[in-house]
């Protein structure tokens, strides 16, 4: 392995952090002092020089008196309410420093302070409500007429409007602003909303959750296509860029140098989304194979056959998606970037006809394992209180299986004969160590038609809000794409048969239907789907 790649691999072993190389401030300094057991993770921006030898140590022994916690709380205020410009990005190298320095409840203990302390003025604003539904609606025709006291009775209508607006913003909206045309701002705001969203996860706190909306509809603002860059990223790029490519692939992770330059290299396209206030750093990326025909196994992709001579190739095959940044959960930076990379390769490769992807099903194993076992103890419940006059039983309860898929199950084995029911054979089998059924051709021709049929409900039919359960599904299909076909023994890996049982499905994008496709779905739920995956489902509308 040469210095670059074994640069790229021993840096990717160690997922990239968010700490760099600065000098701390005043503020953090004496942290560390006081927290001395604390190893503080230090984050974007440069240090504060002390304004004068007797300030430094007036700060120095101030800061000794207090906790570290309250001195953070002290420069995260001073960072919302402060005026003078001339400080103004000291003060944020404090509260930025400042807020690596604490952990867990710590952390946990600011963002609510911030949330609850520095929320909007609801007084404010329900007197300006309340002013305003005072005022009379000026007349449709008096107004048409331009009458000089109505103008003035609107002039009343306008001021409040504008005070309601500026009542309405919460004063961390300061914060998030400031942060924002700070160096180093925007990737930190990115660390500040993952570990809410980590909070979040963990426990629903009404006003920390009012803080994450907020903050992730200023994020989508300030990442709007316009400020992204799209760049092809290649094996001639720094080394500090491929290892966060290493680090952060979610989807199929790269085992080594050569697999990473097979992924860079001839038949192989990869692309990212880069913002210039987080240089070298792909804030998305996605990974395409050109190919002849769309795959429909991930071995095919990632190893099995060498690459096509790319004048050859009709399908452009996203085969993974990865973000590296958990701060911008439920941004869908990808819906912009899939649709970038289509205009891409189509303007440098006409001869590409089909842009398909090769996804997993990341849900599926629970959903139907949970069915599995929720329906059998169902259906133990209800053989015991059935009487024979009445053989509806209860209404919960529903056989997932076919009785031809039953009968199979049930004669496997011996073994098998003897338990109640289908489902509990293939609940059994679904949940052994080592996932041995696949190793049996005969469980493998069984377990097929209700694996690949479920499959295709699931796909289809099982929602929530009105949309896919699936969040790769609900992915692709507010992107506009098209449930085309799903894949036996697609990923045979232990994390492909853990997630779908080995299943993978194919998306396409049909450039004619893209945006149409996308606002049915988003208007009603309707999932766009071929012929081919139709026909495993019953009563599902094309």
């Amino acid at each position: 392995m040469n210095k670059k790649g074994l640069a790229i691999f021993m840096r990717a072993r160690m997922r990239p952090s968010d700490s760099s190389k600065i000098s701390l401030s005043p503020l953090a300094e004496t942290l560390n002092r006081v927290t001395p057991d604390n190893q503080v993770n230090q984050s974007g921006g440069s240090g504060m020089e002390p304004a004068s030898e007797e300030g430094n140590e007036q700060t120095q022994f101030s800061c000794r008196n207090k906790r570290p916690f309250e001195l953070v709380k002290e420069s995260m205020h001073s960072a919302i309410s402060m005026n003078k410009t001339e400080v103004l990005d000291a003060v944020l190298n404090d509260f930025t420093e400042g807020y690596f320095s604490l952990f867990g409840e710590s952390r946990k203990a600011l963002l609510l302070s911030l949330a609850k302390e520095y929320d909007l003025n609801r007084a404010q604003a329900r007197e300006l409500i309340k002013q305003y539904l005072g005022l009379e609606l000026p007349k449709a025709d008096a107004a048409e007429d331009g009458n000089v006291g109505e103008e003035s009775s609107l002039s009343a209508f306008y001021r409040i409007e504008r005070n309601l607006r500026h009542a309405l913003k919460p004063m961390y909206e300061v914060l998030f602003e400031r942060l924002n045309t700070h160096p180093g701002g925007l990737k930190f705001l990115s660390i500040l909303r993952a570990d809410i969203v980590s909070i979040l996860a963990e426990e629903n706190i009404p006003s920390l959750r009012a803080l994450d909306s907020y903050m992730k509809e200023k994020l989508g603002t300030w990442l709007s296509p316009a400020a992204l860059e799209l760049h092809q990223i290649t094996w001639d790029d720094p080394a500090s860029l491929l290892e966060k490519i290493v680090a952060y692939e979610a989807v199929h992770p790269i085992s080594n140098l050569l697999d990473l330059k097979r992924r860079l290299g001839v038949g192989r396209r990869c692309f990212g989304y880069l913002h210039p206030a987080i240089p070298g750093e792909p804030l998305i990326f996605i990974e395409v194979a050109l190919l002849k025909n769309v795959a429909q196994t991930i071995q095919e992709v990632l190893w099995d056959d060498p690459p096509i001579l790319e004048h050859e190739a009709t399908c452009a095959l996203f085969y993974s998606i990865s973000s590296t940044q958990p701060g911008l959960t439920g941004i869908n930076l990808g819906k912009f970037l899939i649709k970038r990379v289509i205009t891409l390769v189509k303007k440098d490769m006409p001869q590409i006809l089909i842009f398909a992807t090769l996804s997993p099903i990341p849900g599926y194993m629970q959903w139907l394992l949970s069915k599995l076992a929720s329906q059998s103890k169902l259906a133990e419940t209800d053989d015991a209180t059935r009487t024979s006059s009445d053989q509806s039983g209860s209404s919960f309860w529903e056989n997932i299986l076919e009785p031809e898929e039953e009968r199979a199950l049930l004669n496997l084995s011996e073994e098998c004969k003897a338990m109640k029911n289908g489902m509990e054979v293939m609940f059994n089998l679904l949940t052994t160590n080592s996932y041995t059924w696949t190793n049996s051709p005969e469980m493998l021709s069984v377990l097929k038609p209700p694996l690949m049929r479920l499959c295709a409900r699931y796909l289809l039919q099982e929602k929530k809000r009105g949309k896919a359960l699936d969040s790769v599904a609900n992915f692709h299909l507010q992107n506009g794409a098209v449930v085309e076909r799903i894949n036996w023994m697609a990923n045979r890996s232990e994390k492909g048969l853990r997630q779908s049982g080995g299943i993978m499905v194919n998306y396409v994008y049909r450039l004619e239907n893209i945006e149409e496709y996308a606002q049915s779905y988003f208007s009603t739920g309707q999932i766009h789907s071929s012929d081919d995956i139709l026909h495993y489902v019953k009563g599902v509308e094309a």
